[in-house]
């Protein structure tokens, strides 16, 4: 690193790998750092950030350092990606050589634009009997990605995962990019940078992954990320080594939060712990004076959720699928949520509202929380695949929701004369006027817009023939089974409709 003014120094890239779902970006970042984690995914799919930091030697021959951020490509991970995102430097776009630009694609490409950030393509799979460079090249340029060479000015490498080819340039093009963005950093300032990733273990208690953006950090210091510190005691690099220092642009593994910061949330480094609690005291004050109460939220159906994963980037992709489902009927209202198992509390804080649901993602359920489940009717919904749980969910809002019961309009017929009367059946000739009445209709009697009485038709007749139906604008004479006070009289109006339940 070499030296520039007012002790600031050149740090490395944060770089985070964006696209659709199964396009390569795990299995590129796999080749670059030499491991395998795709394996350990449920269903080959990434569902949390990660981040790794890997040396390349550039053109110069010097060795330099970049750090990847590995984010999630499904659509229900938009935000995660969003705040991924945020936390780089810079991006690389991923799009297969055999499969061109498609919407997540797309999506990836708006959060890249959204966080003002500079960008690269790698086009990947180009090893695949189906590779077509040139028209994924075009598809790019469709979708107003233009490239270097094609009236454009976004650089772009083919790369194949398998055999590595092209991975060195792109490399190459990273730090070159890095370069002109003089990205750089002053590690005598205290840390600065983003939580990308939080997660509870039952032995170690709670740990976040930091980047770092500016500064440095030392043990014996605090961190704070929104309403949560932690006394920095136990820091691992990306490799779960323990250090006792770090600077930019590194990813840090710090263990001993006093809750699960927010994924996302910036994070300040203080000098000690009394100084950390007061910082987290006044944000709490001032979080809570933002709170209010939405009366729309009175006319609606509330759904009380406790959510529970396996790492806190998770939730965050649980709440963006939750809040998809609601609408002007529904508002689902997440009681708790936390990293872990689903445990015995869970269920007891659940138990206090019969339309209760446990969501689990990534994680297992307690025997005890299991037991008492079961003797309290607490509904409790694992899954490991985010696609099987945004399936799932509408079903199971719908058998909580109270039904809502409206009423539509069938026909509308004038009351022409009486032809018999009794309190329990009428005979009565009409003209409909909209729509259609239909023997066993549901009918609604209206004396000068008033309601007079409910029944059913039991009988028509157009003309002198028996009818089934009648539609406007024909004359019919109706048999009524309808309870009436009074008879009806001419210019009344008989009113068939249905009821439904939603």
């Amino acid at each position: 690193m070499s030296a520039t003014h007012n002790s600031k120094i050149v740090r490395a890239p944060v770089v985070t790998v964006m696209g659709h779902i199964d396009h390569g970006k795990s299995t590129l970042l796999d080749y670059i750092r030499k491991t395998k984690v795709v394996d350990t995914e449920a269903g080959g799919i990434t569902q949390h950030i990660s981040a790794y930091e890997v040396e390349h030697v550039g053109e110069d021959g010097k060795p330099r350092k970049i750090t990847f951020l590995d984010t999630p490509g499904h659509e229900a991970f938009q935000h995660l990606r969003s705040r991924g995102s945020s936390a780089a430097d810079l991006a690389i776009l991923v799009v297969a050589a055999d499969d061109g630009v498609k919407p997540q694609t797309l999506e990836a490409l708006e959060a890249i634009k959204g966080a003002g950030i500079p960008y690269l393509v790698a086009i990947t799979k180009i090893d695949k009997s189906n590779a077509d460079i040139e028209r994924t090249k075009s598809s790019l340029l469709e979708h107003g990605v233009y490239l270097e060479g094609l009236g454009g000015s976004v650089p772009y490498v083919p790369v194949s995962n398998k055999t590595g080819e092209g991975v060195p340039a792109l490399l190459d093009l990273l730090l070159l990019a890095s370069d002109l963005e003089e990205l750089t950093g002053d590690p005598e300032e205290a840390a600065s940078g983003i939580v990308i990733e939080s997660r509870c273990d039952p032995k170690r208690g709670i740990s976040a992954t930091l980047i770092i953006k500016n500064g440095s950090l030392k043990s014996g210091q605090c961190v704070v990320a929104g309403d949560t510190f932690a006394p920095l005691r136990i820091m691992e690099d990306f490799q779960g080594n323990s250090v006792e220092y770090a600077t930019f642009s590194s990813p840090l593994m710090v263990v001993g939060f006093s809750a699960n910061p927010p994924v996302g949330v910036q994070f300040v480094t203080v000098h000690s712990k009394k100084e950390a609690q007061a910082l987290v005291k006044a944000r709490s004050v001032e979080r809570k004076s933002r709170e209010h109460f939405d009366e729309e939220d009175e006319e609606r159906f509330v759904l009380p959720v406790v959510l529970k994963s396996d790492v806190e980037g998770s939730l965050d992709a649980l709440k963006h699928e939750l809040r998809k489902i609601e609408d002007e009927r529904t508002r689902i209202h997440v009681i708790h949520e936390g990293v872990g198992a689903v445990a015995e509390g869970d269920v007891k804080l659940a138990s206090g509202n019969k339309n209760a649901l446990i969501l689990g993602f990534n994680v297992s359920v307690d025997a005890a929380a299991n037991e008492v489940a079961e003797r309290l009717g607490v509904e409790i919904a694992t899954f490991s695949i985010i696609y099987d749980l945004a399936d799932w969910l509408p079903t199971a809002l719908a058998a909580r929701r109270p039904k809502v019961r409206s009423e539509k309009q069938l026909g509308a017929a004038k009351v022409l004369k009486t032809f018999s009367y009794s309190k329990k059946a009428q005979t009565i000739g009409c003209r409909v006027e909209e729509g259609t009445l239909t023997v066993k209709d549901r009918v609604m009697l209206l004396h000068n817009d008033e309601e007079a009485g409910h029944g059913r038709i039991a009988s028509m007749k157009s003309g002198m023939s028996e009818a089934r139906n009648v539609s406007a604008p024909d004359d019919c004479g109706v048999v009524l089974d309808m309870q009436l006070k009074q008879e009806p009289v001419f210019g009344d109006m008989l009113i068939a409709f249905t009821i439904t339940e939603e």
